[in-house]
């Protein structure tokens, strides 16, 4: 039996199941998979989490797919579920919250009032840029890139590349821009 193999089979113990992670991950010293409060985290093959990088699943599900990578102080939540693809890279400083607070009635502290849990879903081939946060309920769709410090909620659109704040779709991945040259 390998370190790697070894290792994979104590964090699945000492979890009580709840922590699987697939052959060929790298977990830095330093990245924290955090089950205080309940909850599952999957990961899948030839994935790494860099040192500072965060899975807290809060009684949710973290699922992530094969060769993923995750950079310095992300924060991945997992409240309302977060189901991530294959071939994702999520840059240094991204948040992902799948949940909101409830903040309708002014009469009570907002941490009285409860949550909403609807989920993220980021497909495959997606690239998340640096200080990014994606919100409850987002749908990133294949292929998509991120730009640096966007704000994502809704759903996007396959090969699209969305910035800003809230993000929107700048322009689609393939495309070949065409310049008339002056003359």
């Amino acid at each position: 039996m390998q370190v790697r193999d070894f290792f994979r089979l104590w964090l699945w113990v000492r979890s009580r199941g709840r922590i699987s992670i697939g052959p060929k991950c790298r977990i830095e010293r330093g990245a924290v998979l955090d089950l205080r409060e309940a909850g599952r985290i999957t990961v899948g093959r030839k994935c790494r989490l860099r040192r500072g990088s965060m899975l807290i699943p809060y009684g949710g599900v973290i699922s992530i797919g094969d060769d993923f990578s995750l950079n310095p102080y992300s924060v991945l939540y997992g409240h309302g579920g977060l189901s991530i693809g294959n071939s994702v890279r999520i840059a240094a400083g991204c948040v992902i919250i799948p949940a909101n607070h409830v903040f309708s009635d002014p009469g009570t502290a907002i941490r009285a009032q409860g949550l909403t849990k609807l989920g993220i879903v980021i497909e495959d081939d997606v690239w998340v840029g640096a200080n990014v946060t994606i919100l409850d309920g987002a749908h990133i769709s294949r292929g998509c890139v991120i730009a640096a410090g966007s704000v994502v909620r809704g759903q996007t659109e396959p090969l699209g590349i969305y910035a800003g704040v809230p993000a929107k779709l700048i322009r689609k991945r393939g495309r070949i821009e065409t310049r008339e040259v002056a003359q």
